[in-house]
């Protein structure tokens, strides 16, 4: 019988503190960090995706960042992909792989192998789901989805509308709920010896927390990154200018609003993503939670996660 490959997972809520403490995982266990953020595989969008920087990583290799342009498409199965390329080499070096990042369903397609199929798409279907977008709108398409599938509307914002047109291809190309493809993909067991940690912290210092990121990215220069991108000629219905943060201030410069009615609705769209975060960790059957009012420090949350990983090595010797 072989032994099971480790694999942690660091994971969590946007503006929660993963960076700082992946490093210090990372360190303490001879680990490298492949990126679970659906964003910072891109180029040229630093501010908005709180990408890390070189000083930040501290010498950790990272892995998927920075590598696509703005103008590319970037999805789950790509992602698993490269992820499981980037997991296989760096158990080569005798290294241990760490994913760290908010983007839940991208973490599940690696943690548990969920299958994904490419014969699957039926390109016909994705050509006129497109066009019936064009011309009947975004909330036509979601209101179809909420009467074939309502399980999977629940979970997807009206807004979002690659995950709308996705769930609706899939299934008027399959003839499956999307809702009972990801149940099953829930139901899956992880071919890794698994760590999965969730990082949380309560709501209201939480919301602070994204509310001065928001703040700091605007300071740092954010709507100048956006307004480079769109001189680019970067589309905002590109894949890339979906990210909170992006979309958002493309009616900015459209002259649709004003930078404070901007800046708040960033706000309050991080607060809502970050809620729609923690509603898919708590069905993560695996995650184990760490709440940061319960240790005294960052180094007791670190104390404790790698006597978890140290003990269940020595109970699976």
């Amino acid at each position: 019988m072989f032994e099971k490959q480790t694999l942690i997972a660091l994971t969590g809520p946007t503006a929660v503190g993963k960076t700082a403490l992946s490093i210090a995982l990372a360190k303490a266990l001879g680990g490298e960090i492949i990126s679970a953020d659906s964003m910072q595989v891109y180029r040229h969008m630093d501010i908005g995706t709180a990408k890390i920087t070189a000083a930040e990583m501290q010498g950790v290799p990272h892995h998927l960042i920075n590598i696509l342009e703005p103008e590319e498409n970037f999805d789950a199965m790509q992602f698993q992909k490269l992820a499981k390329q980037a997991i296989a080499e760096i158990q080569a070096r005798g290294k241990v792989p760490i994913l760290v990042g908010g983007t839940g369903f991208y973490l599940r397609t690696v943690l548990y192998e969920v299958p994904f199929s490419e014969e699957s798409r039926d390109e016909s279907v994705h050509v006129l789901l497109e066009r019936r977008r064009q011309e009947e709108g975004s909330a036509a398409l979601y209101a179809e989805l909420q009467r074939v599938d309502p399980a999977a509307a629940a979970q997807i914002h009206p807004h979002n509308e690659k995950r709308v047109l996705r769930a609706l291809e899939y299934f008027l190309s399959s003839g499956e709920r999307i809702s009972r493809h990801n149940a099953e993909a829930r139901a899956r067991q992880s071919p890794y010896a698994l760590f999965y940690f969730v990082l949380d912290m309560e709501r209201e210092q939480l919301y602070r927390r994204i509310d001065a990121r928001v703040e700091t990215m605007f300071q740092g220069g954010l709507v100048e990154e956006v307004r480079s991108l769109a001189a680019r000629g970067v589309p905002r219905t590109a894949t890339s200018m979906q990210g909170i943060g992006y979309h958002e201030l493309f009616d900015y410069l459209d002259g649709k609003t004003d930078l404070l009615s901007c800046k708040e609705r960033i706000k309050l769209d991080t607060r809502h993503f970050a809620k729609r975060q923690l509603t898919w960790f708590r069905r993560e059957r695996d995650a184990e939670w760490f709440m940061r009012e319960d240790y005294a420090s960052e180094e007791e949350i670190l104390r404790d996660m790698l006597h978890r990983v140290q003990e269940r090595r020595k109970e699976n010797r």
